[in-house]
């Protein structure tokens, strides 16, 4: 893994920071507080997530809510983008979800969830977060600290990175599993089953025994069960037979039943019909003789109509338009008799008028007495004149009304005649349909009558043929053929319930031998298993110390090549040796030994180094069968003078390791920054950390 670059927001001293790393050794160098280890505490959370300690107090920046940080590095050729971020809720600092993103590129592998984050990124370079702080990150102190601490606790840690203590715990783990399997074995050789396994063996052989003599005797009552069951069925036939036949007969006299009910419905219908045929027929008498004197009334009337020179078929409309133009007559003579009166009385007063004043009445003029007489005379002749006529009036008037009241009565008459007469042929009529009716009713009814008679005799003779004497017989057989077959039929199911009962107790028994070989077997397994263990626990302590022994050999080899590297071909020769607890003792030209706590201050840095670096290397190719290829280092220079050179040294070993593809180095030393790929400059400025890169 190379970083790329990272760009840091409000973590620590950082407001917004961004910082384009390169390949080789490069170098954060600042003053004390200005914010480069900053930097490296936010790559190891970008990495993983986790806090140093049990918060992230240590990590947002104050008085800000929200930080983040994004880092992009490269592995095998692809660049990868990690983003995560810090968010202040109240009291507590947590990681914002919303802002966990790892890009490959541009395409997007994972985000929000934190594990799936984690394990695409473990997959990807290939190192856990335990690894990079112990390995990779170097921090203030740390360097040596490996060197320093007690032999005993060195091997320990070591074994432990190395995966050697896990043969130590695998030895002490398999002792609860050597003391339950031991357990198991105590149990099962006191077991019941295991001990009794002969007794169960015999009585499953007798118990077989038995099963062979009840299959025999049960084969045998099948047998006859099967001939009763042929019987059975036989009788069972002869029988359903002869119920069939009597189902048969019991419906032919229900029918015999229902056909003389039948029979006597229709008597009882035809005697009604009898009945309702005579009072239909008296009915038609009696109408007729009602219509004959009808009739008989409208031919009187209508002869008196003739009489009258009228049409005896006038029709009662033409009889009431001739009544109606006699009134029409009589008014217009009444209103002639009402003009006459009127000209009398106009006559009478001229006369009086003349008698009274000798004028005329005309123009008023005195008139003379022979015109007088004459005019009087002519008025009395109108006056007689219009008597006559009113008495000829009142004469057609009376004889028209004479004839309207005659018409008017033949009128009345036909009016009540006509009607009674279409009433009563109605009548008559509906009688004769319904009398019709009646008589076809009968005829069909008596018809009806002699078939039912006539199916009723058939029946009689097939009843009569049926013999229940044959049924009792049937009955009385299949009563003693299915008395035979159930007794056998129990027979059976005793003897297969004691054949069960066996086939059980044999499941049983074999059940329990099954589990007590199972048992046998179990425990002999588990002799052999006890024997492993125990062979495997003394391999695992024998393995140990040859392990540790291949593990210091090949760690010997590798700090003594990244030493020579470091020292290069101007420097003192040493010679690495390593010993059982990982203690690094150094051998110089001389062949004289020193311990690691008898060497400069210089010389213990580079052994560190190259101890660490070592250690790393190996670990490395333990776990992920990769080489180191970046290393972050916090103030290395700790602890080294610039007065014997001892930082110029290790500075100038760093930029000539080639075994590490990417150095990062924290430091205040400007002389170790001289030797740097890349410088970059951390300053503070009014409490915010500012970076330039040379």
């Amino acid at each position: 893994m190379k970083i790329d670059s990272i760009f840091i927001e409000n973590m620590r001293s950082h407001v917004k920071t961004y910082i384009k790393f390169s390949k080789g050794f490069n170098c954060l160098v600042g003053g004390l507080g200005a914010g480069k280890s900053s930097i490296l505490y936010a790559i190891d959370f970008a990495l993983f997530g986790e806090p140093l300690s049990r918060s992230y107090d240590y990590l947002l920046r104050e008085g800000t809510d929200i930080g983040r940080v994004a880092l992009k590095f490269i592995e095998n050729g692809k660049e990868y983008t990690i983003w995560r971020g810090l968010r202040r809720r109240g009291e507590r600092i947590s990681q914002d979800p919303e802002q966990l993103k790892l890009f490959e590129g541009s395409k997007l592998l994972a985000e929000m969830k934190s594990d799936a984050v984690s394990e695409q990124l473990k997959s990807i370079i290939g190192v856990d977060r335990e690894i990079f702080r112990d390995i990779i990150w170097v921090r203030q102190e740390k360097l040596k600290e490996i060197l320093d601490i007690m032999p005993a606790e060195r091997q320990r840690r070591l074994d432990q990175l190395f995966g050697i203590s896990d043969y130590d715990i695998s030895w002490a783990n398999l002792r609860p599993v050597q003391r339950w399997y031991e357990g198991e074995r105590e149990t099962l050789e006191r077991d019941p089953d295991v001990i009794g396994v002969k007794d169960m063996q015999s009585k499953y052989d007798e118990a077989v025994k038995e099963l062979s003599i009840r299959e025999a005797e049960l084969e045998e009552a099948h047998r006859s069960l099967y001939e009763a069951e042929l019987k059975l069925k036989e009788a069972s036939s002869r029988l359903e037979g002869l119920m069939e036949m009597r189902r048969k007969s019991e419906e032919m006299r229900n029918e015999e039943a229902d056909l003389k009910s039948k029979i006597g419905s229709l008597e009882s219908i035809c005697a009604r019909l009898m009945n309702e045929i005579r009072e239909r027929r008296a009915k038609i008498n009696d109408l007729e003789t009602r219509l004959e004197a009808l009739n008989a009334q409208e031919k009187n009337v209508r002869r008196r109509l003739a009489d009258l020179g009228l049409s005896e078929n006038m029709s009662l409309e033409d009889l009431q338009s001739y009544i109606d133009s006699i009134i029409v007559q009589i008014s217009s003579i009444r209103g002639e008799e009402e003009n006459v009166r009127g000209e009398i009385r106009r006559a009478t007063q001229r006369i009086s008028n003349l008698v009274k004043e000798s004028r005329c009445p005309l123009c008023l003029q005195n008139l003379l007495s022979e015109y007088k007489d004459k005019l009087m005379k002519q008025l009395n002749e109108e006056i007689s004149s219009y008597r006559q006529q009113l008495s000829e009036l009142e004469r057609s008037a009376k004889e028209l009304e004479h004839l309207r009241s005659i018409l008017f009565a033949a009128l009345t008459s036909l009016q009540s005649i006509l009607p009674k007469r279409e009433e009563l042929t109605r009548q008559l009529r509906d009688e004769e349909q319904q009398l019709k009716r009646a008589v076809e009713e009968l005829n069909a009814k008596k018809e009806e009558i002699e078939i039912l008679k006539s199916r009723l005799t058939d029946l009689k003779s097939k009843i009569a043929e049926f013999d229940y004497s044959k049924l009792e017989e049937a009955q009385r057989l299949y009563s003693e053929t299915l008395e035979r077959y159930s007794n056998l039929k129990y027979k059976v199911q005793n003897l297969e319930s004691q054949k069960n009962e066996i086939i059980s107790r044999l499941e049983g028994l074999k059940i329990r031998l099954d589990i007590a070989q199972k048992k046998i077997e179990r425990l002999e397994k588990i002799r052999e298993i006890l024997v492993f263990i125990e062979e495997t626990r003394q391999a695992y302590k024998s393995i140990q110390p040859k392990i540790r022994g291949d593990f210091v050999k090949y760690l010997e080899r590798i700090v003594q090549q990244i030493m020579d590297e470091l020292i290069g071909s101007e420097g003192e020769l040493f010679t690495i040796k390593i010993d059982e607890n990982y203690t690094p003792i150094i051998e110089g030209e001389d062949g004289r030994e020193r311990s690691a706590s008898n060497l400069s201050g210089g010389e213990r840095t580079f052994l560190a180094l190259a101890y660490r670096l070592g250690i790393g290397q190996l670990i490395m190719h333990l776990k992920s069968g990769r080489g180191l290829s970046i290393l972050l280092l916090d103030e290395p220079t700790e602890s080294l003078g610039r007065e014997d050179g001892s930082i110029d040294r290790l500075a100038e070993m760093l930029s000539r390791l080639k075994t590490i593809e990417q150095i990062i180095a924290v430091t205040h030393s400007e002389a170790f920054a001289e030797k740097a790929d890349q410088v970059i400059r951390v300053e503070k400025r009014d409490g915010k950390s500012v970076v330039l890169t040379e």
